[in-house]
């Protein structure tokens, strides 16, 4: 389902759901039953999830003005903890 949107001159907006490509020209307006023209918007440019626009956004902004960074991030985990890909080190007890 889509949404469509319709302007009625005298009331504002009307907001509908049809199946896409279903929605006729002119809806009559549900108050004054005078027709009401289909605008045309950008589809779902406002119902991002946070997340993912700020993401966006800082992506746009690094293309031009990339982050400096001073010095590298953090290690992650335990400080001074040592990890091994040996397999032998798995059949080890754990802490």
């Amino acid at each position: 389902m889509a949404e469509y949107r319709f302007e009625c001159g005298e009331h504002g907006g009307i907001d509908i759901e049809a199946a896409m490509g279903t929605a006729p020209s002119t809806l009559p307006c549900p108050t004054c039953h005078r027709p009401a023209r289909r605008v045309f918007g950008a589809p779902m440019l406002n119902r991002s999830r946070g997340a993912v626009r700020s993401a966006y956004e800082r992506a746009e902004r690094s293309a031009d003005a990339p982050d400096v960074v001073r010095s590298p991030p953090p290690r992650a985990g335990r400080p001074g903890a040592r990890f091994t890909n040996d397999p032998t080190h798995r059949q080890l007890p754990k802490p």
